[in-house]
């Protein structure tokens, strides 16, 4: 008898490739047959036999209640339907709102703007926790969401109604100005208003969208910083939990939070907004060069300040000292690099100015309480 292939259906409501990509990964070493997405068309199989489904219970009423009435083993991948009985692999949106909350605040900006234009509950996520973690700073944030704006409109000028008002929530805030997005294209909406209305990015509007998904990005005359949501373990994490259901595994209903790999700074939010000339250019340094040995005399004598000098201005405009700044820089880069399994631990230490994997390991597990490895196991699909 030949062996029997698992057939897995692909619900997906709202359609991400990286995230169909780390799917297709799971299904290659477990020997699966993956039916045609055929939600991509909104088509709803009605009829569909099979093993299990991997889901992604958006807006759509009919799939939800064709998935529903399967009854067969299923994760969804979003969190608009809490009320269904199923187990879920999500984004951690609230990583991401505090990766970008850490990244406007080493910056030196001090006003603070997000930017939602619809109803979406990953949206309000992200904006939730970037103003919970301004807030726990000392710093408050303006969120202004079209969709609820008295300006809002849905006929043939709602193009060009939306960028008139955002240009006027734009120009009258304070300056410079930290935008978070809701998404890449909220970003490129609020970088193209901004050359619209004269006011430079990221000199007077520092800009970071979410989910890293803009085609061509470095070829902008702006390219958007933003947070790369790993889509692609995403769904291998789904796809590896629909495995242990299908294979009477596992029973209970859990929820399994997906971290992003990290913020990928560009030129929409590379501004230092200090007005302390020693200061910006110790930062710039350590930014440029945390690979390698940086002393506190080093530092000092950029900045032009003594020790205690130099102690004191990063207290007082950064809130940490300068040890910690390159610890945090370090770390930073050692978990976007731990996103990528090939490369060694060895050559990932030594990328991080570590000597050699035994101090970079102390240092990790001290700095966020997991060893190297454990923190790269999530990324290994």
């Amino acid at each position: 008898m030949p062996k029997k292939h698992p057939r897995v259906l692909l619900a997906l409501g709202w359609y991400e490739p990286r995230l169909h990509m780390g799917i297709a990964k799971f299904a290659l070493e477990a020997g699966w047959h993956l039916c045609a997405d055929v939600t991509k068309e909104k088509v709803i199989p009605w009829g569909w036999e099979g093993d299990g489904i991997l889901a992604w219970l958006g807006a759509n009423e009919e799939l939800a209640r064709f998935v529903v009435e399967a009854k067969l083993p299923t994760v969804d991948f979003s969190r608009r339907r809490p009320e269904l009985p199923f187990p879920r692999v999500l984004i951690d949106d609230s990583a991401a709102g505090q990766l970008v909350t850490e990244h406007f605040l080493v910056h030196g900006f001090r006003h603070f703007m997000y930017y939602s234009a619809q109803d979406n509950w990953a949206f309000e996520r992200r904006g939730e926790m970037f103003t919970e973690t301004l807030k726990k700073a000392g710093h408050d944030c303006t969120w202004i969401r079209w969709h609820q704006s008295s300006a809002y409109s849905t006929g043939h000028l709602q193009w060009s109604d939306k960028r008139r008002w955002l240009a006027h929530e734009l120009k009258k805030a304070p300056k410079p100005l930290a935008v978070f997005a809701a998404t890449d294209d909220h970003a490129l909406e609020v970088v193209e208003v901004c050359e619209t209305i004269k006011l430079s990015v990221p000199e007077q509007v520092g800009v970071v969208g979410v989910d890293n998904s803009l085609m061509a990005v470095d070829a902008m005359a702006t390219p958007i910083s933003s947070i790369d949501q790993n889509f692609s373990a995403l769904g291998y994490r789904g796809a590896e939990l629909l495995n242990q259901l299908m294979r009477g595994k596992s029973r209970a209903l859990k929820t399994i939070l997906i971290p992003p790999t990290g913020l990928i700074p560009r030129k929409s939010s590379d501004l230092l907004a200090i007005n302390h000339d020693g200061l910006a250019r110790c930062l710039r340094h350590i930014w440029e060069n945390y690979q390698k040995p940086i002393g506190i005399d080093d530092l000092a004598k950029i900045a032009a300040l003594s020790r205690a000098g130099l102690f004191k201005a990063f207290v007082k405009k950064i809130g940490r000292t300068p040890g910690n700044e390159l610890l945090r820089v370090r770390m930073e880069n050692a978990k976007r690099l731990l996103a990528q399994p090939q490369m060694k631990m060895a050559e990932i230490a030594e990328l991080c100015g570590y000597q050699n994997p035994n101090s970079f390991w102390i240092a990790f597990k001290q700095a966020t309480g997991r060893s190297p490895r454990q923190y790269q196991k999530q990324f290994c699909i």
